[in-house]
């Protein structure tokens, strides 16, 4: 019995069955759809994984539970991952930052990929099928169902996530339980100069929490209601709990060229005003910025409608290359609940035989 219809839940039923297909297998998903996360990775592309082969690199990726990963990412990592849904049918291609996504830029790939094989391997998928309590029973487990039902098991495999319901059942069983909190999530920012932005990106710009050392850097991706891009998900998922202390109402910088230094971007301001005096400040940006984002980011460092690079004092120099280089933004909360793909905590990583 597997609980929870998520990519977790549908690949160990998978790999249940076909290492044994003596076994009856099934998984019960609560709501009325399968692979709902799946469905909303990557935009909607879905990243299945990404293109670091060596394990003792690829878990720096990880801001929780690394050590414990290196061992099965020794044994399944994401050659493997590749391979596998190549020998499903599914193709996938690397972007320049290493996600891995299929070449058809579409989740529900993925999706028929994971429900075929289910399918193909004979596991029995069961939705609107609420997992409310599991109990220990003389032959294994009692599964609770929300109506009063309940089905056997030999072996349970919680798959759950982070839905309440899940690390519940866990402390019922007797696991220690690390308090739940979100991970991996969008900013929500209310500021001027992302307004009328939204749907404007930057290929990589640099995350830096206040009162945290990393930085982190990736797409970044302008909203209606603030930031998303994996530049903004690794940032929460490195300070998911400082954010949640915070309630999530905190202060980072937004580097834009995070490949520059703080000297390289000022010298490249001095270069503007010097090659492109007559030039405008606001409608000529030597950085290769979308064009909206450099005159937000102009106005609020205090240029003004016709101001030329000539007239830019040394204060607009200074206010622009800490626009570009370490602009500072609030966080005024997070993404909704059911955008969030990641929880931080649950299940005591010490209590789990990796």
């Amino acid at each position: 019995m597997i609980v929870g219809g998520g990519a977790a839940g549908f690949f160990a039923a998978i790999a249940c069955r076909e290492a044994n297909p003596r076994a009856r297998v099934t998984l019960l998903e609560g709501s009325g759809k399968v692979l709902s996360k799946v469905r909303i990775s990557g935009g909607g592309r879905c990243n299945v994984t990404h293109d670091q082969p060596d394990p003792a690199l690829l878990i720096a990726g990880y801001p929780r539970g690394a050590r414990a990963l290196l061992g099965p990412f020794t044994r399944f990592g994401p050659r493997e991952t590749v391979a596998w849904f190549e020998s499903r049918g599914v193709a996938l291609k690397t972007e320049p930052d290493g996600r891995m996504f299929p070449v058809t830029d579409d989740s529900e790939t993925v999706i028929g990929c994971l429900t075929r094989a289910a399918a193909d391997a004979g596991v029995d998928v069961r939705t609107r099928a609420a997992a409310v309590g599991v109990e220990v029973a003389s032959a294994g487990f009692t599964v609770r169902l929300k109506g009063d039902s309940s089905m056997s098991a030999n072996r349970v495999l919680l798959a759950t996530g982070g839905a309440p319901a899940g690390y519940r059942v866990a402390a019922s069983l007797g696991h220690t339980v690390v308090p739940p909190v979100p991970s991996l999530f969008t900013f929500q920012v209310s500021d001027s100069r992302l307004e009328g932005l939204a749907g404007v990106s930057v290929p990589v710009a640099s995350i830096k929490l206040d009162g945290s050392k990393e930085a982190h850097e990736g797409p970044l991706l302008i909203t209606h209601w603030g930031l998303s891009g994996p530049a903004v998900l690794r940032a929460s998922a490195w300070g998911a709990r400082l954010l949640h202390e915070a309630s999530y109402r905190h202060g980072f910088t937004v580097n834009y060229r995070p490949d520059l230094s703080e000297q390289e971007v000022d010298a490249a301001l001095r270069d503007a005003k010097e090659s492109g005096a007559r030039r405008l400040v606001l409608t000529s940006g030597p950085f290769a910025l979308p064009q909206r984002l450099w005159r937000a980011l102009a106005l609020a460092a205090g240029a003004v409608e016709g101001t030329r690079w000539a007239d830019a004092s040394n204060a607009l120099l200074a206010a622009l290359t800490r626009e570009v280089h370490a602009g500072r933004y609030q966080m005024t909360g997070k993404g909704v609940f059911r955008e969030e793909f990641v929880r931080c905590g649950v299940v005591s990583l010490k209590e789990v035989d990796f």
